[in-house]
């Protein structure tokens, strides 16, 4: 990208617009300082105390585009269009880190990047050749640590009424790229807890079974901190608990959202 693509060059400050948000969007932008405590009530006490010591010992930055699309439309509370949606990647299976899962798009930051909503929106163009033109930032969430790749990521909320086409631009890093049905997400059916074993204890986390992905991990408990700050959330059953192994065998099977990667949803993330 160029310097001037985008108008990517203004401030962090001047490139955020709250106010752009449809009313739809209006609970989870005017309380996104709740979202890092909603998330961190879903991570167990001794896997943040281990987090918090981890994170000081590391000075990389990243940032990712959380972009949420729809009609500029009103709904009643706590409800959201029927086409709205959510930009996910999938990583490649080849990568060194999250190989294989599905993430925000995003990336390190670089140098000359202008801040963490400069570097979410120029790694989103470069990884599913999104229009940064047609985005409206509207808030940047508190840095997040992600272990084991060790970055400081900052989730950059933005919302368009219509991004246009997206698809995968290195297959070396994505494997697919897909606006994903926001009533996926919303739909406790879909919903289940993956767990990992770590340094001999056994961390469970929200996850998201959509028939063609499983998002967990990282990614999994910023959509449902998001979930449970705008209000979405619906009564989910948190004791269906799958080791991840198990949980990433259920995926294209009946259980999940009929599809979420539909021929429009185009192709790829990193």
């Amino acid at each position: 990208m160029t310097a001037d693509d985008g108008g990517l060059r203004a401030s962090p400050a001047d490139l955020l617009r709250p106010q752009v948000r449809p009313p739809w969007l209006a609970s989870l932008v005017d309380n996104v300082d709740r979202v890092p405590d909603a998330f961190r009530r879903r991570v167990p006490p001794e896997l943040l105390a281990a987090l918090t010591g981890a994170q000081a010992q590391s000075s990389r930055d990243a940032a990712v585009l959380v972009l949420f699309s729809g009609p500029h439309a009103e709904q009643l509370p706590g409800a959201v269009p029927d086409d709205a949606d959510l930009l996910l990647t999938v990583r490649a299976g080849t990568l060194r880190h999250h190989a294989g899962q599905a993430a925000f798009p995003g990336g390190a930051a670089d140098p000359e990047d202008a801040g963490p909503v400069h570097t979410a929106l120029r790694e989103a163009n470069e990884e599913t050749g999104i229009d940064p033109a047609r985005l409206h930032p509207l808030a940047t969430l508190d840095r997040m640590f992600i272990p084991p790749s060790g970055f400081h990521v900052v989730p950059v909320l933005a919302y368009s009424p219509d991004p246009g086409p997206v698809m995968v631009v290195n297959e070396s890093e994505t494997a697919a790229v897909a606006r994903v049905p926001l009533r996926a997400f919303i739909n406790p059916d879909n919903r289940l807890m993956v767990s990992r074993t770590g340094a001999e204890r056994r961390y469970a986390g929200p996850a998201f079974l959509l028939n063609e992905m499983l998002v967990w991990g990282f990614t999994g408990h910023v959509i449902s901190a998001m979930l449970d700050v705008a209000g979405w959330a619906q009564p989910w059953n948190t004791e269906d608990v799958r080791e991840l192994d198990e949980a990433m065998e259920l995926v294209g099977d009946d259980r999940g959202e009929a599809s979420v990667l539909g021929a429009e949803d185009s192709e790829e993330p990193r």
